[in-house]
């Protein structure tokens, strides 16, 4: 009893820790509940009509587009630019397609079996002719080759694993052919659909033609705003804001955006850098001058072009290098010279130069054996059966070769990185054999026998050994250039203190606006990718760490200055108030040059206020006129010409884009083009759907799209 007494007298206290307990359990929970929604955040490229996307399926995306990329272009990898590119295709196109399908869904709109059926029997879909189904005599898509190889590719699966990985590339790349054309149809549907609602018609036609052909002539007298200084324009605060209410739709932005302020600089070569390297490079052309093998040579100079020793057409090298070996004589070693355009030092020796062909046609044996010896023996023995008159495709497919006829371009060795002694061998071959000439070449493994066939479009090409090295900074340029940079970051930690003392280390600071989460670097700059994270996560004024970044040779740091939200941007803005204020000083300078021209009655009268006179031909309602004495083209000038009859001076001024406007018609005429109704018609159909191709703009607008991308790439 005693002891539940005791409990009882600390009874609050009890409930104190039982309640903080609990409160410790419940918001360790809400943390982690709070932790996973960021991680999921994070994980999220994007998101449209508020369903997301993470980055694995977005990444799949790209992989897929890539793969595609690769198997139509023959290529095995694609450039970071490339890469940059295929991203946001990818995510243009995902876009549009969620978007397209989830409008045709709320129509009812779909695309069929039958329907892809029908695209692949017709077969002039132009990605269909990117697959490696088409038919190499037609030049046609051929969809049996398709159905056989889907056959082929099912069967693999149950009875050859092996034969069915081997097959997986290119099925991987039909899938994604086949999807790509379901949404094409389904966009071309609803596309189609659209345009069934925009109708033309002869009335329309007929005014179209008019407006196109009906020509004026007229006396023109301007009065360019140019004319009066902006110093004498008077303006307020009530005038702007009324303007920018005016002008309001244009200063919509549907993303949020940033502005910043930065410096950055490029590190570039010292003085000493480049006395160094220019005493590397005049004992590497002494060598090279003096050497029978350049090979050892370019290789110690670390000069960017592989020595090959084989002869290459000047397509082969860059065009600083080609636009000198046709004045070089055989032998020669220039000096070094600079080229500013690739930022190098480049020597050349030409060793020799020759007239070969560029396209060769031949067939060839290959000859094994069990040793070296055996090989070279057999060899033999085939290449005297064929120099005895024995047909070479007999004897190839003796050996299980077809000795078939296959062509060799320039193009197609001349630019590999490197050359075994053999591909030197077996080049040099093809290219001095004469036609219809055979050669027995022996090699490390074996033994090839060649024949040339034919040989077309005979070429200068150059064995020639290039030096050519990039002027780079020293480690020590480097580190000098990154502890004054770090010491200008790490003493002004503001943008005042920046914009105050950037000159004093000779930088400059810079600024841009609108900087959107959708572009690949900051200020153009190459691999601002954490940059990119910082910007859109950091407040106004806040002061970036110093980003690496460029190639190894930029140093940046950023300034926030201001978070443009989405919608309409305020008149406070910088450029907004500008602009406004720009259109303001126009408005206020045609008031007071449309009241000194008042009561104006006659071309005479307005030059005697001071107007430029001219005389202007051709003048059309459906084209701007340009205003020489102006500058500018004129739509408001046009218009009311338009509506002037012939004879007759303008009822009032007109006020333009780059000045005041009055105008005597002198003559009206029609062009002697014929009218044709059907033709109009079908061209203001064209127009019609030029107008209507935003709305792609404005279902994007409603979709509520997120880019988050600049977090993963």
């Amino acid at each position: 009893m005693a002891v539940l007494g005791k409990i009882r007298s600390k009874g609050v206290i009890l409930i104190c820790v039982i309640g903080i307990a609990l409160f410790a359990f419940i918001a360790e929970e809400l943390f982690r509940s709070c932790d996973a929604a960021s991680a999921e955040r994070r994980a999220q490229v994007g998101e449209v009509f508020g369903n997301k996307i993470n980055y694995q399926d977005f990444q799949k995306l790209v992989e897929e587009y890539t793969n595609y990329m690769k198997v139509a272009q023959g290529r095995d990898n694609l450039t970071d630019e490339e890469l940059d590119q295929v991203r946001d295709m990818v995510w243009g196109t995902y876009l549009q397609n969620t978007i397209v399908e989830h409008e045709a869904e709320k129509l009812g709109l779909k695309v069929t079996d039958q329907e892809m059926q029908n695209v692949l029997n017709a077969g002039t879909n132009p990605m269909l002719l990117q697959t490696p189904f088409v038919n190499q005599q037609t030049g046609r898509f051929d969809v049996n080759a398709l159905k056989k190889f889907l056959s082929d590719y099912k069967q693999a699966q149950g009875s050859s694993p092996q034969l069915a990985d081997q097959y997986r590339g290119i099925y991987d790349f039909w899938t994604f052919v086949e999807k790509s054309l379901r949404q094409g149809l389904l966009a071309q549907k609803y596309q189609s659909l659209l345009a069934g609602c925009l109708l033309s018609n002869p009335v329309s036609a007929k005014m179209a033609y008019n407006d196109e052909n009906q020509e004026s002539s007229i006396q023109l007298a301007s009065l360019a705003y140019s004319s009066i200084n902006d110093n004498k324009v008077k303006y307020t605060d009530s005038d702007l804001k009324a303007k920018y209410e005016e002008l309001k739709p244009r200063f919509k932005q549907p993303e949020e955006t940033r502005s910043i302020k930065y410096v950055d600089i490029q590190i570039v070569p010292s003085q000493a850098d480049r006395t160094a390297l220019n005493k590397s490079i005049n004992e590497y052309a002494k060598e090279l001058s003096d050497t029978t093998d350049p090979s050892g040579v370019i290789r110690k100079s670390g000069s960017v072009i592989a020595y090959l020793g084989i002869p290459q057409t000047k397509a082969a090298f860059p065009s600083d290098i080609a636009a000198r070996i046709d004045s070089m004589s055989v032998g020669e070693t220039t000096s070094p010279v600079e080229n500013k355009a690739d930022n190098t030092l480049n020597v050349v020796r030409l060793l020799s130069k020759t007239q070969m062909p560029d396209s060769i046609q031949f067939r060839a044996i290959q000859v094994g054996g069990a040793t070296v010896d055996e090989a070279a023996k057999r060899a033999d023995s085939i290449y005297t059966a064929l120099q005895a008159g024995g047909d070479f495709e007999a004897i190839a497919k003796k050996y299980g070769q077809t000795g078939e006829k296959v062509w060799l371009t320039s193009a197609q060795y001349q630019n590999v990185p490197s050359v075994s002694n053999d591909e030197k061998a077996y080049i040099m071959a093809l290219n001095t054999l004469g036609v219809n000439e055979t050669k027995n070449i022996k090699m490390l493994q074996g033994n090839i026998i060649l024949q040339v066939t034919d040989r077309k479009a005979m070429t200068d090409k150059y064995v020639a050994a290039v030096i050519k090295k990039p002027i780079e900074f020293s480690k020590d340029t480097r580190s000098a250039a990154y502890n004054k940079f770090s010491q200008f970051v790490s003493e002004n930690q503001s943008l005042e203190a920046m914009q105050k003392n950037a000159a004093k280390y000779g930088y400059t600071v810079k600024e841009r606006s609108n900087v959107r989460n959708s572009e690949h670097t900051v200020a153009g700059i190459g691999s601002t990718n954490e940059a990119m994270k910082w910007l859109f996560g950091a407040k106004e004024n806040e002061v970036s760490p110093l980003y690496e970044c460029g190639d190894n040779d930029h140093l940046l740091v950023v300034v926030l200055t201001k978070i443009n939200k989405a919608g309409y941007l305020p008149l406070e803005d910088e450029n907004v108030k500008n602009y406004v204020k720009t259109e303001v000083i126009r408005d206020k300078k045609a008031e007071m040059l449309i009241a000194k021209v008042k009561g104006v009655k006659d071309i005479a009268g307005a030059k005697g206020k001071g107007a430029t006179v001219s005389t202007v031909n051709q003048v059309t309602f459906a084209a701007p006129v340009f205003v020489q004495a102006t500058g500018m083209s004129e739509p408001a000038l046009s218009g009311a010409v338009a509506a002037t009859a012939k004879g007759k001076f303008c009822s009032h001024a007109v006020k333009g884009n780059g000045g005041v406007y009055l105008f005597q018609v002198t003559d009206k005429k029609m062009r002697p083009v014929k009218y044709n109704e059907k033709e109009y018609e079908a061209r203001m159909r064209q127009k019609v759907m030029q107008y209507a191709g935003g709305f792609m703009q404005e279902l994007y607008l409603n979709a509520d799209v997120k880019d988050n991308r600049y977090l993963f790439f």
